[in-house]
């Protein structure tokens, strides 16, 4: 081939375009390459809902428990009331019982000492004009008298008052002019009570 038949020279082909290759050190990178990659938020395989599940499932399970929680805290306030309330009858009962115990060994004793005080007054009824004998009896009686009395103990002389059945007992009735009738005119007995509680009837002699 001829020089004046030389192939002509692409003026358009770039002198430093090169088929693509190996980047050579200190070349910039390409764009392709400098692209981050994001994590998907939301996994094909869902799971994202399974976690979303997984924090509402504990959610309810605390919710659950703190309604139990609240549930067994009335239930032990409900026992304490209950405990509380039962204890105050038994300290009630137990007072009440104490109190009945102490009535009935008053009663008992005073039952006894009353047979004394009835001797004694009788024996003063019978007694000579003798003052040494007189007073010795009366002391006596005085005595039992006063120990009756410090232990509540109320004599019961109900001579001119209308007759009780509650506290008295009727050995018999008679006649009485310018008298009511039903009115004690004599005490052939004293009676005793403890407060409300009758430790011994005064026997009397009604009027009819």
């Amino acid at each position: 081939m001829s020089p004046s038949q030389e192939e002509p020279r692409d003026e358009t082909r770039d002198e430093g375009a090169w088929p693509a290759g190996p980047a050579a050190a200190g070349d910039p990178p390409s764009p392709a390459t400098t692209q981050e990659t994001v994590p998907p938020t939301t996994s094909p395989t869902g799971e994202a809902s399974a976690e979303d599940d997984g924090s509402s499932e504990v959610e309810e399970d605390l919710v659950k428990l703190l309604a139990d929680a609240e549930q067994q805290k009335e239930e032990y306030l409900e026992l304490a009331r209950r405990t509380k309330a039962d204890f105050e009858n038994f300290r009630k009962r137990a007072a009440a019982d104490v109190q009945a115990a102490q009535v009935r060994g008053k009663v008992s004793v005073a039952r006894e000492v009353i047979d004394a005080v009835d001797n004694l007054e009788r024996a003063l009824e019978a007694a000579d004009d003798g003052a040494a004998l007189r007073d010795g009896v009366e002391m006596v009686l005085s005595g039992l008298r006063e120990t009756l009395a410090r232990n509540g103990i109320d004599v019961v002389d109900p001579e001119g008052e209308k007759f009780d059945p509650n506290l008295h007992e009727a050995l018999s009735t008679m006649p009485v002019e310018e008298t009511e009738s039903g009115t004690v005119v004599e005490v052939m007995q004293k009676g005793y009570r403890l407060g409300d509680q009758l430790v011994r009837p005064a026997r009397v002699v009604v009027s009819s």
